[in-house]
């Protein structure tokens, strides 16, 4: 069984931080995923936000994609055909 815990925070200057669980959390393997909301003030992000995230390497296990850089002109080629 996989129990969420949400705990809002905001991240101090020395990055580090302790988190106290609730009681009825058991003890034993955990799991901890922490999330970062990486936009910046001014909306923009930046190539490591874009890096970190699920869209970089989505496709790697593909097996039906054969030649990347083909694959990604022929998108973008559709996508130009489609446009006009």
């Amino acid at each position: 069984m996989v129990r969420r815990v949400e705990i809002s925070t905001d991240v101090p200057a020395d990055r580090e931080m302790r988190i106290t669980l609730p009681n009825d959390v058991p003890v034993g393997p955990a799991e901890i995923v922490v999330l970062v909301n990486s936009t910046q003030e001014n909306g923009t992000h930046t190539l490591g936000d874009l890096a970190g995230s699920e869209f970089f390497g989505m496709w790697k296990d593909r097996t039906d994609i054969g030649d990347s850089i083909e694959f990604a002109e022929r998108l973008r080629r559709d996508a130009w055909s489609r446009s006009q």
